[in-house]
């Protein structure tokens, strides 16, 4: 009996070793996904850009790279990159914030941005500007100075930054919010994070309301029962970026929002019903959909990246079981480091994307053909941003 129990003993200990993800979902990742080493990677390429504008000024894609570097930096205690994320501001600090220039409807779309090919540099002939337009696409800007006066305590970025978040709200609609909302799903990224960035920046919580008030709007007009997001109420399809900024906007509120806010429970059950979702309609390869729930649709990388970052911010804070959404994102993030090629450019990135009905009117047919025919990228801001957000939320 004992020689069967050693034998026994001795089997177990030669059996591979499995890593205990209800444990922690994310120990024991292949050293090509170690978030630090795809961290500092995705950061160096992003320095060796010029910043991203368009006629208008500094866009959206570049601020939210922007961002995503400063928080790797910075929770990597990667002060090297730290101090260079810092410095590119330098000749920005410099610049006016015009607010008597020629601004845009509050309703309508941003100029388009052409996406950078891999190995690509922005265009020199647009001026460096911080954009006036009272735009969801042009305010969010506002996020990186803020983010600089939370890692140096300098007051002249917290006032670059106040000034674009209270500007937002200068005018609101019946619903509390921002009077530059335009009910897409896009913009419950840019102005929620613009508004917390303020919060975390000041401690105010008139900008934490505004942010939970937001997304509580929103997640009325858009959140399907399926749990899912149409892109916008006349072009009702599942873009899988667009869910993807949905994705994230909540992710940003629930980091910070206390349980007691009234708003809470809201957001926390649109983000559940999301998150349960996106599990049904993950690919076998890890990823999701450019359109989520079309079967034969293409696997999208930047999509993938903000649910990715979703799912692990609520993993790490227990707003979701670890048993079940930390093998999936481990899966996601996994994959999404394979698609990252020799130069750190996520590859498979759909190009910037205005809803359906603005592109080709009301029949669905049409808008669904345009979404699936989206061109895609690698190198795009739009998905370098989000994995630097997922390596921030794995460093978290």
């Amino acid at each position: 009996m004992k020689l069967n129990h050693l034998l026994f003993a001795l089997l177990i200990f030669l059996l591979p070793r499995v890593p205990s993800f209800a444990a922690d979902p994310y120990a024991g990742l292949p050293e090509k996904a170690d978030p630090k080493r795809v961290g500092a990677l995705i950061v160096d390429n992003y320095l060796s850009r010029p910043i991203l504008t368009n006629r208008s000024g500094i866009i959206y894609p570049e601020v939210c790279a922007w961002y995503g570097a400063l928080t790797y930096s910075d929770l990597a205690l990667d002060d090297e990159r730290k101090e260079k994320l810092i410095r590119r501001f330098d000749p920005v600090l410099k610049l006016p914030l015009d607010d008597t220039q020629t601004v845009m409807d509050a309703q309508q779309q941003a100029p388009p941005v052409k996406p950078l090919k891999a190995g690509e540099v922005a265009p020199t002939n647009f001026p460096l500007r911080i954009a006036p337009n009272p735009h969801v696409d042009f305010r969010v800007f506002g996020v990186v100075p803020f983010e600089l006066y939370i890692l140096t305590h300098k007051p002249e970025y917290l006032e670059l930054g106040r000034k674009l978040a209270d500007a937002q709200w200068k005018k609101t609609t019946s619903d509390g919010i921002t009077a530059e909302a335009r009910y897409w799903v896009d913009d419950m990224y840019m102005i929620p994070v613009l508004q917390m960035q303020a919060y975390r920046a000041t401690h105010n919580e008139i900008y934490l309301t505004r942010a939970a008030l937001t997304a509580c709007a929103y997640l009325d007009k858009l959140q399907q029962p399926n749990g899912l997001f149409m892109h916008a109420a006349d072009s009702p399809f599942y873009w899988g970026r667009g869910n993807g900024w949905f994705a994230v906007g909540m992710a940003e509120i629930l980091r910070d929002l206390p349980k007691e806010n009234p708003s809470y429970p809201r957001i926390m059950v649109g983000y559940k019903k999301m998150m349960q979702a996106l599990l049904k309609y993950q690919a076998d390869v890890g990823l999701w959909r450019q359109l989520i729930d079309v079967s034969d649709s293409w696997t999208e990388t930047s999509g993938s990246a903000m649910f990715t970052f979703a799912i692990v911010t609520g993993v790490k804070n227990h707003w979701l079981d670890s048993t079940t959404y930390g093998p999936a994102s481990r899966k996601a993030w996994i994959a999404l480091v394979n698609a990252l090629d020799a130069k750190s450019n996520l590859v498979g990135v759909c190009v910037g994307t205005n809803k359906g009905m603005m592109m080709v009117g009301p029949n669905l047919r049409k808008q669904e053909a345009y979404y699936l025919a989206r061109d895609r990228k690698g190198g795009d801001l739009h998905g370098q941003a989000p994995m630097l957000w997922v390596v921030s939320a794995l460093l978290r």
